[in-house]
């Protein structure tokens, strides 16, 4: 972990040299101090020589600007150097969201994958810039201080070192207790996190029930949880921190005693007792680094454990070594003894066939719950089949590449997902390099020209988060025309208008149909009625595809889709109407 903690500094050789070197010269500058000031009680102030005293003082006015300089650089500059190692850290954990499976986020809450690119990386940058500079500063300025103690007073020096370990030891003692409270408490955040998104999420569903007294209990509940292990932290650090005020003052009072005694039995002068009483509060200096790096590493290192944690979530699909490029996709589709389960005890498909040609229009029709979506879900591999072959051309997809297998197919779905931006925003995202022209072609196309010029800003209107400002019509039509930038040579149209009113679903048909035309196309639909024009129906049901041919040779059969057919428009379609 250390090894890999330590990768992160390559790119920023150069900056951690210069905060690591002006910070080991800040500390050599500090040691100077108390022998400049022995020299100064002991050689020049029984002298009497003012002159030189007041130039000694001028030097060391140029020593502590020095120090200043040294100081900022360190400050600052390290900062950045940490800064730098969480944004490198946050942007690998984004690109490694995008390569997981729906799998994953089927079974992972929003609120603690934000958890893991904010507040778990937060005290990373942190223990980047002072974990191994403030250690080994520290070290070294307890071995230099105890080195000048030693050259100063043997005896007293060595009294003094006896302490440090003590106070040590509690300090590692109260570290371990921190690093598992706040192991805790980020896992508390990342639940604090989730219920709020939920509850922000879900807000028009919460006060549609009048739920909300029900939310704010649920909430405070979490609150409360989060405050509890907060506070727990927190007290076991302002223990630490108590003990250790309460024990660097008694190794100044120590020093304080016992340099006394020595100076009145002749065995020290009265500058190196002074030097001995300024090099104890340098001493002082390292061990306070030290419990600070030991307060801020179970923060840090608890949310590098969460982050590798995060990285080594291995993506479940991934391209094979040799993945293919497909230049042109002709369209056609075969699924050969497919099963799949979203979980191991529940087959959700088993052994089902089935064989699109290039430019065909296939429905799907059936129950809910019997794996129409999931059909088209294994079709760009969001989901990975257990078994069986799915071809298209005649290539198996796990042997394309998922980005050129998945840029010739396009899928509209029922749910439309609309980002925080403007319409302009939304339909480019089809093609990000679309002309002005492009998207103004892609929107007439989805009956979304008039839609444009309603608004007052037209194509440059705040839509709002996920749409919220736009009818249901409209938000399908910007998916649309969406689509036609993207131009897939597969469309997966799945429930696309089974939630508008029916003058909306007409127009929406429509642009619906206009989009189909010369693609292989999967429809999926709950409304029989707009699918009747389909090339062939497919009827899912018991895992597999039980019956499928036209409208008309299906409603014939009088099988599974007569039944459904009939169960939907019952007398009407007695009656021919």
């Amino acid at each position: 972990m250390i090894r890999r903690f330590f990768a992160y500094y390559k790119p920023y050789k150069r900056l951690f040299l210069l905060d690591f070197s002006c910070a080991v010269l800040a500390a050599i500058i500090e040691l100077m101090f108390p022998l400049a000031v022995n020299q100064v009680v002991d050689d020049l102030l029984p002298s009497g020589n003012w002159s030189l005293i007041l130039w000694a003082c001028v030097g060391l006015l140029f020593i502590y600007l020095l120090n200043a300089l040294l100081n900022y650089v360190v400050t600052y500059w390290g900062h950045k150097l940490g800064i730098n190692i969480e944004t490198d850290m946050r942007n690998e954990s984004f690109q490694h969201v995008q390569k997981l499976s729906f799998r994953y986020f089927d079974n992972t809450k929003t609120g603690h994958l934000v958890s893991r690119m904010t507040n778990d990386l937060m005290d990373i940058g942190e223990m980047a810039h002072h974990g191994p500079e403030d250690l080994f500063i520290a070290i070294m300025t307890l071995l230099g201080t105890f080195g000048i103690m030693l050259a100063v007073n043997p005896k007293l020096a060595v009294m003094i070192f006896i302490l440090v370990p003590i106070i040590m030891l509690l300090t590692i003692y109260f570290g371990k207790q921190m690093s598992a409270a706040f192991s805790q408490l980020f896992g508390d955040i990342a639940n604090f996190n989730a219920r709020v998104e939920n509850n922000v999420s879900g807000i028009r569903v919460v006060q549609s029930f009048t739920n909300e007294e029900h939310e704010i209990a649920k909430f405070k509940e979490s609150n409360d949880l989060f405050r509890w292990t907060k506070l727990r932290s927190y007290r076991i650090m302002a223990n630490n921190s108590s003990m250790n005020y309460v024990l660097t003052k008694i190794l100044s009072l120590f020093v304080l005693l016992a340099g006394a005694w020595f100076v009145i039995d002749g065995q020290m002068t009265y500058g190196e007792f002074i030097a001995f009483l300024l090099l104890a509060n340098v001493l002082i200096g390292p061990i306070q680094k030290i419990n600070a790096v030991i307060e801020t590493y179970p923060k840090g290192i608890a949310g590098f454990k969460r982050f590798i944690e995060f990285l080594e979530t291995k993506p479940e699909i991934t391209d094979p070594p040799h993945a293919l490029q497909l230049s042109h996709v002709h369209g056609e589709i075969r699924y050969e003894n497919v099963s799949f389960s979203y979980k191991h005890d529940k087959r959700v498909l088993d052994h089902l066939n089935l064989h699109i040609r290039p430019g065909e229009t296939i429905a799907l029709v059936g129950p809910s719950g019997s794996g129409k979506s999931t059909i088209c879900h294994l079709l760009p591999r969001f989901y990975e089949r257990d078994r069986g072959r799915i071809m298209i051309d005649g290539i198996d997809i796990q042997d394309i590449s998922l980005k050129s297998l998945r840029s010739h197919i396009g899928i509209v779905q029922q749910d439309v997902y609309l980002f925080d931006g403007t319409i302009r925003d939304n339909i480019a995202y089809g093609k990000l390099d679309a002309t002005e022209e492009e998207i103004w072609e892609a929107a007439r196309k989805a009956q979304l020209e008039d839609v444009i010029y309603s608004q007052a800003d037209g194509l440059d209107t705040l839509i709002g988060e996920r749409g919220v400002k736009l009818s249901g019509g409209q938000k399908q039509r910007i998916a649309i025309a969406r689509m036609f930038l993207k131009n897939p040579s597969i469309l997966i149209l799945d429930e696309a208008t089974s939630a508008l009113d029916t003058e909306t679903e007409q127009a929406v048909q429509e642009a619906l149909d206009h989009l189909a035309q010369g693609r292989t196309t999967i429809v999926i639909a709950h409304r029989l009625a707009t699918i009747k024009k389909a090339d062939r129906i497919a009827v899912v049901a018991d895992q597999r595809i039980i019956e499928e041919g036209s409208h008309d040779e299906l409603m014939r059969r009088k099988g599974a889709y007569y039944r459904l057919y009939m169960a939907q428009f019952g007398d009407r379609a007695s009656a021919g109407i």
